[in-house]
């Protein structure tokens, strides 16, 4: 097993109907933040500190090439093509367990933070779980953007309700 390089990180950038989608990941293909901006140092304060690189290599190996397939399948219409991508994030025990059970959240379906809360084993902290939707460095692959508020409306997103709205759309086809 080769030694994980905790100092550098590669990126990917695919283009898609939302703009340029970018992902960091670990040399063992780990994503550490992704999302819809063509800027990786954009994404790098997302990071939690004990996990951020200290150098981005941008060379084509074979986890972006994997990357690429499952993000580019997503958009084609496979939107499960992302739910097997390896992510880490580091804050704390409620939020990486809010984090995992994002994940559980499958695509076409839909939570309301309330509910998220609960899936997240603490049906009272609401407010906890919008935070760990707002912390999430890893959107797509950790799929924040299916959480809604209870009146039904959309709520908040980093990259914006258009997008948000876009996603929800495109995996309800």
């Amino acid at each position: 097993m080769a030694d994980l390089d905790t100092a550098r990180a590669g990126t990917l950038t695919a283009d898609t109907p939302n703009g340029p989608f970018t992902a960091i990941y670990r040399n063992d293909g780990a994503v550490l933040a992704s999302g819809w901006t063509d800027d990786p140092h954009y994404l790098l304060p997302l990071i939690h500190p004990t996990l951020r690189p200290g150098d981005l290599d941008h060379a084509v190996d074979k986890h972006d090439r994997r990357l690429r397939k499952a993000v580019e399948a997503y958009y084609e219409g496979e939107p499960t093509a992302v739910d097997d991508v390896l992510v880490v994030q580091s804050g704390g025990p409620f939020l990486e367990q809010a984090w995992k059970a994002l994940r559980t959240v499958g695509a076409g379906q839909t939570r309301t933070y309330t509910e998220f809360a609960e899936l997240a084993g603490n049906g009272q902290a609401v407010r906890a779980a919008a935070a760990a939707c707002a912390r999430n460095a890893a959107a797509l692959f950790v799929p924040c953007h299916r959480i809604l508020r209870s009146d039904g409306s959309l709520g908040g997103f980093r990259y914006g309700l258009e997008t948000k709205r876009w996603l929800l759309d495109h995996e309800a086809r």
